[in-house]
């Protein structure tokens, strides 16, 4: 705790109220996102780490209003959490914690504010979505949701300037990252009514969402699993070029994201058509050797 109080000094977080604010955002990115608020932590400098946990907590908020309820409910909740951070970063105010730490975030980093409103106006792709029928329909949730969301963590790590370099590697690892999270969250997205795998690549393969969910996957699972893994490897692996485009404090961290990723990559094509039975994780000890890493 010593240590995240000296984080929001560097930050200039210095208003009790405030700290309380960005203090209910640590808690709940430590509980819902434990592995990237533990990365945080340990590669982040603390001038960085407040900054990140607020943009973290309303990337995590919104995908909890994007993703949970009946439609009509989730258009409601984000229309109207819409409207609240737009006017929030119009009048600098708000009766929210987590908005409250937003604002101050962009006041910190005033480009930030271009990133989220970005964010605000594409991200109801997610909303939406229901699956995609060709590999172009999946490139465009990436361009519409993925991405934006993405950037507003990244943007606060990234070089300061308009780097379109910078810009393009990290879509480059946000595809591999995507595409990796369907393969490996299929069994739950077949639970809740929808494939984050083209249609398109299921026929590759001769498989339907219908039979997947009936358990019905024979050979053609493993090599669909392969094909996907394949892939989104190829993007992960380009996006080692990431760290070497950013300042200093941040480069730790987005080396280990990438190599955490690309170790999931590994532990998901080793389970195979096993994602039928759920998703897996890297093994502990390396995805710790990555985070402990000096260089």
């Amino acid at each position: 705790m010593r240590g995240w109080k000296k984080s929001l000094d560097a930050a200039g977080v210095r208003e009790p109220g405030l700290r309380a604010d960005y203090d209910r955002q640590r808690q709940l990115v430590r509980r819902f996102r434990r592995t990237a608020y533990v990365a945080a932590r340990l590669l982040l400098p603390g001038q960085l780490l407040p900054h990140v946990v607020a943009m973290t907590a309303v990337m995590h908020h919104g995908d909890n209003l994007l993703d949970t309820g009946p439609l009509p409910q989730r258009e409601a909740a984000w229309a109207g959490w819409e409207q609240r951070v737009r006017e929030a970063l119009k009048t600098g105010t708000s009766d929210t914690p987590l908005l409250r730490a937003l604002v101050h975030t962009v006041a910190a980093r005033p480009r930030l504010r271009e990133t989220v409103e970005a964010y605000l106006e594409t991200a109801t792709a997610e909303l939406h979505f229901t699956g995609f029928a060709t590999e172009a329909d999946y490139q465009a949730y990436v361009d519409a949701y993925s991405f934006p969301a993405f950037m507003l963590v990244a943007d606060l790590l990234g070089p300061q300037d308009d780097d379109r370099r910078y810009r393009a590697a990290c879509r480059t690892f946000i595809d591999g990252s995507q595409r990796l999270d369907f393969v490996n969250d299929l069994a739950e997205d077949l639970r809740e009514g929808h494939v984050g795998i083209p249609v398109a690549a299921l026929e590759r393969f001769s498989l339907g969402a219908a039979e997947l969910a009936a358990g019905r996957s024979g050979a053609g699972l493993d090599a669909l699993v392969a094909d996907q893994v394949s892939a989104a490897r190829a993007s992960l692996t380009a996006a080692r070029e990431l760290p070497t485009l950013i300042p200093a404090p941040g480069r730790r961290l987005v080396r280990a994201l990438v190599e955490i990723e690309l170790l999931t990559a590994d532990a998901v094509q080793a389970r195979g058509a096993g994602v039928l039975r759920g998703s897996v994780s890297p093994p502990p000890a390396r995805a710790l050797r990555v985070l402990v890493r000096r260089n």
